[in-house]
């Protein structure tokens, strides 16, 4: 079972064991950007073509689900958040980018004010802060998120087609609050931001918004090893 708040001792066990995961202990082989991946695709009609991105599922319960995305060349999974949850990526072969962001949380008067946009969108903005962005490989650690700490994020495949194993403890459930939402970050000319180059973390407005139309997730069979739990 996946760990609460309070447990940090688990998250830092699953961490190191993630660690040594490896495509092959999953019976995953490399694909190239000329390999035509297999898929299920989703009943959307305007869709066409297989998915940019496909999910093997490996095991759900109703404390964490658990699973390897695949993302052809240039595909993106975009940004998103995971309402009081944890989670735990490690890259089976090729390479990500991650952004990472968080809710802010602040009354008025912080050091943004909110952007000129009409007040019928103005429900749907979000202060929140740019955390980190970093590449990733399979020879990279995991990248951890928590309720409160890296909670949203962009994953962006580079350089080719890239996997990673995905465990998220609880699983998403719209019925118990932990539905997936979506966002964009405002351009400088929307938010006007006044951030300093110089700083690590950067403050940005976001906007939730639908599924991006670019964006859809198909299926294909998961070939490894069977979970015993």
């Amino acid at each position: 079972m996946m760990p609460g708040d309070s447990d940090m001792t688990s998250i830092s066990k699953l961490k190191s064991l993630m660690t040594e995961v490896r495509a092959a202990d999953l019976k995953l082989v490399p694909r190239r950007a000329d390999d035509s991946s297999p898929g299920v695709l989703p009943a959307v009609p305007y869709h066409h073509g297989a998915p940019p991105v496909t999910y093997m599922h490996i095991c759900e319960t109703d404390q964490f689900s658990m699973g390897v995305f695949l993302l052809k060349s240039g595909a993106s999974i975009p940004l998103h958040d995971h309402p009081g949850m944890h989670g735990v990526l490690k890259v089976m072969y090729g390479k990500v980018r991650i952004s990472c962001f968080d809710r802010l949380e602040r009354p008025a008067g912080g050091t943004q004010a909110a952007p000129p946009l009409p007040a019928a969108q103005l429900g749907a903005l979000r202060r929140s802060v740019l955390r980190s962005t970093g590449e990733y490989t399979e020879e990279s650690g995991p990248c951890v998120l928590s309720p409160d700490r890296d909670n949203l994020h962009q994953i962006d495949a580079v350089d080719g087609p890239t996997a990673f194993m995905d465990i998220l403890a609880p699983p998403y459930d719209p019925d118990d609050g932990r539905d997936c939402h979506y966002y964009r970050v405002l351009t400088d000319a929307e938010g006007k931001d006044t951030e300093q180059k110089e700083q690590k973390e950067k403050e940005v407005w976001l906007m939730e918004i639908s599924q991006p139309p670019d964006f859809w997730c198909g299926g294909e069979p998961y070939p490894g090893p069977e979970v015993s739990l």
